[in-house]
């Protein structure tokens, strides 16, 4: 009996330290999942709150004047847009080449010139009165240059970026060949070659991958490939992009073999970029003409004259 009692005993001492085992495990997952659902809730309610309170209000003067802006430029691209239509083109093909890719950007490149124009002229027309009398010729003569160059200043902005872009696209558009003709030659398609030049000119030349990827978005979206590059050479600028997208065209349509008419064109372009480069090399020493006369030889008078003038002067020659 009391071995019985004592096996009784030591099962009755396992089973509650398992119960309490299980009660402290089940308490621990129990808290656990509270703690979890309460950061949840949490998390979602202040994630309520910052949407509640970064979302404008219609009564906010930012709303306010956002909606203002979007007004004006609708507006000025529907006038623009319905009135100038070559012009608003034209434009908008000058932008593209600067590399200003917005749907709004006719409208806001308008915006900002009649706002320069009239701020401008209106700061000389108050501001010049505190420094000379009014009321002559030469005062409403700075107001108008004022507004002409607020109008013309937009202008020549854009004309200063195409002009550097232009000349990196034409840096590095004999590189893009080479590439080119090295994915043409290892068989992948035009498609793939243009993805695959396009990330490796990310560093080099970024403008140029810029517009490459433009026109992979564009094939992508379904565009076929004539249109695609027509539109890529339309924003480059460039006759050599220009021919190039002439020459894929007509091989295409031809169905004549791309690799060898772009491994051809592509020793063109190096010769016309070894060509350019003699070019300046051969014009140096005329542009170094004036600035030798100007800087150089003078000094080598003074050097020269001085010590015979001084002796003269003193009488000791």
């Amino acid at each position: 009996m009391p071995g019985i009692f004592t096996i009784f005993s030591s099962d009755s001492d396992s089973l509650v330290l398992t119960m309490l085992i299980f009660l402290a495990a089940a308490t621990l997952a129990f808290s656990v999942m509270v703690a979890v659902r309460v950061r949840s809730s949490v998390k979602r309610r202040t994630t309520r709150i910052a949407d509640e309170n970064t979302r404008p209000s219609k009564r906010a003067l930012r709303y306010s004047s956002r909606k203002a802006a979007q007004s004006i430029l609708d507006y000025t691209n529907k006038h623009y847009s319905g009135r100038h239509i070559e012009s608003a083109r034209v434009l908008r093909k000058r932008l593209l080449q600067a590399g200003i890719f917005e749907a709004s950007a006719v409208a806001k490149f308008f915006i900002i010139r009649t706002v320069l124009a009239v701020g401008i002229a209106a700061a000389i027309f108050f501001l010049i009165p505190y420094v000379q009398p009014t009321g002559n010729s030469t005062f409403w003569l700075l107001v108008i240059a004022g507004g002409v160059v607020g109008y013309v200043g937009p202008s020549m902005y854009i004309d200063r970026r195409i002009k550097k872009r232009r000349q990196q696209h034409r840096e590095g558009f004999p590189d893009f060949m080479d590439l080119l003709v090295v994915c043409a030659d290892s068989g992948l398609p035009i498609e793939a070659a243009l993805e695959r030049v396009g990330r490796e000119f990310g560093d080099a030349y970024p403008s140029l991958a810029a517009n490459i990827h433009m026109t992979n978005l564009e094939i992508r979206a379904g565009r076929t490939l004539s249109d695609a590059l027509d539109r890529f050479a339309d924003r480059v600028g460039l006759e050599e992009v220009r021919a190039f997208v002439t020459l894929i065209s007509q091989s295409i349509e031809l169905g004549s073999n791309i690799t060898q008419a772009l491994r051809v064109y592509s020793d063109d372009m190096r010769h016309k970029r070894l060509s350019r480069a003699e070019e300046k090399a051969y014009a140096l020493p005329a542009k170094l003409a004036l600035p030798m006369m100007v800087c150089i030889f003078p000094v080598l008078f003074v050097v020269i004259l001085l010590p015979v003038f001084v002796r003269l002067h003193t009488g000791n020659f």
